[in-house]
């Protein structure tokens, strides 16, 4: 298999379109994430890719081979739901064995399958139990079983860790990571949670109102998002944003916030704000920007102190989380847990611009992109 390609796929309601001109390459054996908000249409790419949802307009391709009137069935795939869809009156044997009896598998190659693959995801003392007995994540791993021992070219998965506890979810991430580069197949993961996405993902699809914003890989996502949705999306806690008027002093460009200075040190990308001087954009600054000290390893150009009053600070263990207010903008910051800030008290903080993010407010497209 060479992969699949999305080229120019809408889908229709009558007159309401959900999912608009996508396009999109996935690599061969490649883990990639659909990720956005509600209703942004990443569940219905993923339902058009599996054969369960009919293509409107566009092309699909699995490999060479155009698929758009292709059956489900025949398309070498597996498919991994939020509920898990497992027959409730069968043991956990017979949900893994079912797709393989189905299609007429010999009876000891169907063995052999079901008991290896409950081997690799640690469900072998639950063969003979049937789904009621067993816990959300005893659940999803015989989902993934059952998916596993059709030994697909791609596995789909819609949202399959939404109905697990956080501790539950964390553990069921590293195990399908770790299963993704066992099996060495594709992986087309749908999720609205974004830490999913950053924590998984070869690279993440962000899509919003049924459009693919950015593709890329988790780290250059945070880095370099190329615009103000995907900027907001990505991270935890989201991004801050300030409006700001660009002024330049001599060569130096400011973003000015009532009393204070932000300066931005762009090198070679600097020019282009030449056509913002005595305009407001947007600022972004992520979470851990912010410091209660002077930071040692920052260059003091790049950073400036501004006041901000303590809405809440919310302990987290590793670090605080501090709720602000500056000038009639809220903000957060990550700090240090040796932060003593509380509710109610003004503080001042040092921000760190080295990597500053900067937004057009009417196109809200990154200027620095």
């Amino acid at each position: 298999m060479s992969g699949i390609s999305l080229k120019k796929l809408n889908k229709t309601y009558g007159h309401l379109t959900v999912v608009h001109d996508i396009d999109l390459e996935i690599a061969d054996k490649e883990f990639i994430i659909l990720v956005g908000p509600s209703g942004c249409g990443k569940s219905t790419t993923l339902r058009m890719i599996a054969g369960l949802e009919e293509i409107s307009s566009g092309e699909l391709y699995i490999g060479d081979d155009l698929v758009n009137d292709i059956p489900s069935k025949d398309r070498d795939i597996a498919m991994v739901f939020q509920n898990y869809a497992l027959y409730p009156h069968m043991t956990v044997y017979k949900n893994m064995a079912f797709g393989l009896q189905l299609r007429k598998a010999p009876e000891d190659e169907i063995d052999a399958k079901v008991r290896e693959t409950a081997k690799i995801l640690d469900i072998e003392h639950l063969l003979n139990r049937k789904p009621k007995a067993l816990s959300g994540g005893q659940r999803q791993r015989v989902a993934l079983g059952r998916a596993m021992v059709r030994n697909p070219e791609v596995f789909l998965l819609d949202e399959p860790l939404s109905n697990l506890d956080a501790k539950l979810r964390g553990s069921m991430r590293s195990a399908i990571t770790k299963l993704h580069r066992q099996l060495d197949s594709t992986f087309i993961y749908v999720t609205h949670d974004q830490v999913e996405a950053m924590t998984m993902a070869d690279r993440i699809v962000v899509m919003k109102d049924g459009y693919i914003h950015q593709v890329d890989t988790p780290q250059v996502l945070y880095d370099r998002p190329i615009n103000m949705f995907v900027a907001g999306f990505i991270g935890a806690p989201q991004m801050n944003m300030l409006d700001v008027t660009i002024e330049k002093q001599g060569e130096a460009y400011i973003g000015k916030f009532h009393d204070t200075d932000f300066p931005l040190m762009l090198g070679e990308k600097a020019a282009r704000l030449d056509p913002y001087v005595g305009k407001s954009v947007v600022l972004g600054l992520r979470p851990e920007s912010f410091h209660e000290t002077m930071p040692h390893d920052v260059d003091p150009a790049k950073t400036c102190s501004f006041s901000a009053l303590v809405e809440l600070a919310e302990p987290m263990g590793a670090e605080i989380h501090l709720n602000l207010v500056a000038h009639g903008a809220n903000l957060i910051a990550r700090v240090s847990p040796r932060c003593e800030a509380e509710d109610g008290e003004m503080v001042t903080l040092y921000c760190d611009l080295a990597n500053p993010h900067l937004f057009d407010k009417e196109t809200e497209k990154s200027i620095l992109f």
